[in-house]
């Protein structure tokens, strides 16, 4: 039995950087190709799931909403990690981000990577 392949999405982007909705696109494109994704949030890239926050991003008007993307996203088994120091220091707790996001740091990330998933990074 073959293992599914993993892939990490790092994004360090925020609202205001069209590299973000790429991030997503592509994050997308691998739960649509059967990868395991998990996209780790650092910088201010975690303002992307903050409650709210993808309802009104909207980078290319090309692609699905930034608020559809993350939903199908995790609807569909992704898992959206948020660095917990950027979390804190734009004083975010866990309510502030959106249902099914796990805060947890680069250990957890690292061993998504460890146990052989590709890596990219916006």
């Amino acid at each position: 039995m073959e293992e599914t392949k993993k892939l990490v999405v790092l994004i360090t982007r925020g609202l205001d950087d069209e590299r973000s909705s790429v991030a997503w696109s592509i994050a997308n494109a691998g739960i649509a190709s059967d990868l395991e994704v998990t996209v780790f949030l650092a910088a201010s890239g975690v303002d992307w799931v903050r409650k709210g926050a993808a309802d009104v991003a909207h980078l290319n008007p090309l692609d699905p909403t930034l608020k559809d993307m993350i939903g199908n996203l995790m609807s569909n088994g992704g898992n959206v990690l948020v660095c917990p120091p950027c979390a804190k220091v734009r004083g975010y707790s866990e309510d502030d981000l959106i249902e099914g996001v796990t805060v947890a740091g680069a250990p957890a990330m690292l061993e998504v990577v460890k146990q052989g998933a590709a890596t990219l990074s916006f």
